[in-house]
């Protein structure tokens, strides 16, 4: 078969971006490049792989089948450079991580941080994403281990308890809202707010919430970080919903209250979840067993006092 390594990954980067563009862009090839080497495949396999529309591509049968396969061969060609990169003087390993948003800003600087001072040779790559996606991808091998919400049916994969948080609502001292005690996401949907991207996963899932409830969200400014949100909701431009230890951290320098949401999807059990726990390299190991320690240890973010 007349086929390379660089021909299954960018049939990879195309299936998994929906679009020869996208995956070329992700390749970093030239669009009539991967065309190439798209065409080239089906012709050595002598049947079409994908599926092209104007919103993009989609596998064929054969296109699932072929992309099965060709994670299985690049995740074992990862592992044979990444084991043979000591000797070579390079990383020893890269470890792909998917998380949901609290995770990442709250909870993964400070737990990656001390895993790769002490493990130098070792790099992670960290992506954003809605906890269900996580659940998806880990188990189609795109990912070594995610940061999920233990709400998610994290079906046929592994778990382990990771942290454990909550959101709360943030406004201005003098907000009418500041009085309460707790209050049901429903009930602030009236208001103007403050969030993230809407690219983000945790928007993402808010304005879901609010379509739920049959309400626009009223989205009035987008940032990057939660320190940012709260920074605004203190000069009032609107309210923010984000997790209880930043409203904690943020509470010390800024003029914001905290009002405890009653949801139940507030209360933010998050859990570390992979394929088969055996089967990850050992570098990946141990950042599972490095991000377990504190839950074994019995931490929990569950009593933090939103006044």
């Amino acid at each position: 078969m007349r086929f390379t390594l660089v021909d299954l990954s960018v049939f990879r980067h195309v299936v998994e971006a929906g679009s020869i563009t996208q995956g070329a862009a992700q390749a970093h090839l030239a669009l009539g490049a991967a065309s190439t080497r798209i065409r080239n495949l089906e012709q050595t396999f002598a049947t079409a792989l994908l599926v092209r529309h104007r919103q993009g591509v989609v596998p064929t049968q054969a296109g699932r089948l072929l992309l099965q396969h060709a994670r299985t061969i690049l995740r074992q060609t990862e592992r044979l450079e990444e084991d043979l990169g000591v000797y070579a003087g390079g990383f020893a390993g890269q470890i792909k991580v998917l998380s949901n948003t609290n995770a990442l800003t709250e909870f993964l600087p400070e737990a990656l941080s001390s895993f790769l001072s002490a493990h130098p040779r070792i790099s992670v790559d960290l992506e954003e994403r809605l906890s269900d996606e996580i659940v998806g991808l880990i188990a189609e091998g795109v990912g070594d281990l995610g940061i999920i919400a233990s709400t998610v049916d994290a079906a046929d994969l592994e778990t382990y308890r990771f942290r454990t948080d909550r959101f709360v609502l943030v406004v201005a001292p003098d907000h009418p809202l500041a009085a309460r005690t707790e209050i049901a996401f429903a009930q602030i949907l009236d208001y103007d707010v403050v969030g993230l991207d809407r690219a983000s996963a945790l928007q993402r899932f808010l304005a879901h919430k609010a379509a739920r409830a049959g309400r626009p969200l009223r989205l009035r400014v987008q940032l990057r970080s939660f320190d940012a949100v709260c920074r605004l909701v203190e000069c009032k431009v609107g309210i923010g919903i984000v997790p209880q230890t930043t409203a904690q951290r943020a509470r010390r320098t800024m003029a914001i209250s905290a009002v405890a949401l009653s949801d139940p999807w507030a209360v933010r059990d998050m859990t570390i979840c992979v394929r088969r726990l055996a089967e990850l390299p050992v570098y990946a190991r141990q950042l599972v067993a490095h991000l377990r320690k504190p839950a074994e240890a019995g931490e929990d973010q569950r009593g933090i006092s939103t006044q």
